[in-house]
């Protein structure tokens, strides 16, 4: 199988209500669109990299930068096809994890649809179904917060996963434990916190949690291993994790409990299945990150999630939980019992629709050897 080309494109989605963390709020999402071509068939996959470099110091424009520059052409001159031949070639560029991810999503898709198999089969998934959760931001108010968490819980999801930041925190827990004291419920900071807050953190163990997720920021493990010393909550690395490198040396300075896979931050399916199978070998679980990504990435993730260490319900809602109109057909819908259907149709399973993609595309360019 030869390449035959790869179109980049950039695309703007609004939400369906503001999204907001300790970096801010949003109300639309930025991406690239990665196509890779060879034979008739075409391969998708999702530059998950925003706007700002806010959860990441990469952008949308500097991953256009990379892949035009670097990872496109190196594809071309290499004659690259194999998505694990990629991850392999690319590790020479350093950085640049959620440029890397989007290309080597496309040729997997590209690959999974020339065998004609799902893209879980050659990941080895297992499950059919994922357990899913869902992501809250940070409201307007607490009763905001409440209020929106009850109509999730209505809709079946079986996690609530909450942003927290100094000031949004330990009073949004109490809130939502007033008003439910059994669901099943996370905290995630994205790094917002210091390790003078780890007395303030501390009192997170009153609620119940599931983990907290990110309190410090992504280089300070060391601090995350002081403070799951302290903690009865397990903790959980999200930006922190960035390779199996230091998935392993987090693991073993005891800096977390709980790992969360954000196929994007680590540069690509190649090195998550490497992390998944570290954790599994240690007896670590993990669940797989979201990125507010559109249906396309949505089922890369889907795929992720069907391996056998996911055990935790996941940050992958059904379209309508970010999107208007996704741009996939049929959307991702979310099923009784709270779980999504892996999709079975080779690739991944689901119909990028043109006329949608078109409509949110703010700059395209094609790029052939």
């Amino acid at each position: 199988m030869t390449i035959e080309r790869i179109d980049l494109e950039i695309l703007r989605l609004p939400y369906v209500h503001f999204f907001e963390t300790s970096f801010g709020r949003s109300y639309d999402r930025t991406f690239i669109l990665v196509r890779a071509y060879a034979g008739g068939v075409c391969g998708f996959g999702e530059v998950v990299a925003e706007e700002a470099p806010l959860y990441s110091s990469e952008t949308t424009r500097t991953a256009w930068h990379i892949l035009q520059d670097f990872l496109i052409p190196m594809v071309f001159k290499e004659g690259i096809a194999d998505p694990e031949e990629f991850a392999r070639a690319a590790k020479k560029f350093r950085g640049h994890a959620m440029a890397k991810a989007g290309l080597e999503l496309a040729l997997w898709d590209l690959k999974a649809k020339t065998e004609g198999v799902p893209l879980n089969k050659l990941w080895g998934g297992v499950k059919a179904e994922i357990a899913a959760g869902v992501s809250c931001g940070i409201e307007d108010s607490f009763e905001d917060l409440v209020d929106r968490i009850g109509s999730y819980l209505a809709e079946g999801y079986q996690r609530i996963k909450i942003k927290i930041k100094p000031g949004w925190d330990v009073e949004a827990c109490a809130a939502i434990r007033r008003k439910y004291p059994d669901i099943a419920l996370q905290v995630d900071a994205n790094g917002a916190y210091a390790p003078a807050d780890i007395p303030h953190l501390k009192k997170l163990d009153d609620f119940g949690l599931i983990m907290v997720e990110q309190p410090f920021p992504p280089y300070d493990i060391w601090d995350h291993a002081k403070l799951q010393r302290d903690m009865a909550t397990p903790l959980c690395l999200d930006e922190s994790i960035l390779s199996e490198t230091t998935a392993r040396q987090a693991l073993e300075m005891g800096s977390c409990r709980i790992v969360n896979i954000k196929v994007g931050r680590v540069s690509g399916p190649a090195e998550a299945k490497k992390i998944h199978d570290l954790c599994q070998a240690q007896g670590v679980p993990v669940w797989c990150g979201g990125m507010l990504e559109s249906g396309i990435g949505r089922a890369h993730n889907l795929h992720l999630a069907s391996l056998p260490n996911f055990k935790f319900p996941n940050d992958l809602s059904a379209s309508n939980r970010y999107w208007k109109r996704d741009l996939i057909d049929p959307e991702i819908v979310l099923e009784k019992g709270g779980v999504i259907r892996v999709p079975t149709a080779p690739g991944i399973g689901v119909n990028p629709v043109e006329d949608r993609i078109r409509e949110a595309t703010v700059l395209r360019e094609t790029f052939t050897p």
